[in-house]
C-alpha cells in the first residue's frame, strides 16, 4: 500500500509540491484519510500547497490567497459564528458550510477572515 501511495503523490506533485486538492483525491482514490497522505508526503520531503480555503502554498508574501470580503450576509455569518470551536473555525466545519450554502470554500474562508474568525484543525494536519 505504502508504494501505492507514494507512487501517487509521485505523480501528483509538481516541484516538491502537492495540491491540497490532489492529496484529498488520492485519500479517496485509496481509501485513506487526507492526514495518512500528508504524513507520506512529509516523508518523501513534498509539501501540501495551494490549500483549498486559501491559507497556504500560494507563494506570497504570506502564502496566502484570501481576500476578504467588505460585508458577510447574515446566514453565512450566522453560520461561521454558530460553529466557531475554541479559537477558530475547523477546515471540515467550513467546507460544511460552503457545501450547504451551495458556496465556494475559498469564499467561506474569505467571509470568516473578515469576521476575524481563524480557520483551525486543518483536514491534512498541515497547522495546529
Amino acid at each position: 500500500m505504502r508504494q501505492e501511495i507514494v507512487a501517487q503523490i509521485q505523480g501528483s506533485s509538481t516541484e516538491g509540491r502537492l495540491p491540497c486538492a490532489s492529496a484529498f483525491k488520492i485519500a479517496r482514490r485509496l481509501e485513506l484519510s487526507p492526514q495518512q497522505v500528508r504524513e507520506v508526503a512529509d516523508e518523501l520531503g513534498v509539501k501540501i500547497s495551494r490549500c483549498q480555503l486559501g491559507l497556504f502554498g500560494y507563494g506570497s508574501d504570506k502564502g496566502k490567497s484570501l481576500e476578504p470580503v467588505q460585508e458577510v450576509g447574515g446566514e453565512l455569518q450566522a453560520r461561521i459564528k454558530d460553529r466557531v470551536v475554541e479559537d477558530g473555525l475547523p477546515c471540515a466545519t467550513a467546507w460544511d458550510i460552503a457545501h450547504e450554502l451551495t458556496m465556494k470554500r475559498i469564499d467561506v474562508a474569505n467571509a470568516a477572515e473578515s469576521l476575524g474568525v481563524r480557520i483551525t484543525q486543518c483536514q491534512l494536519g498541515c497547522f495546529d
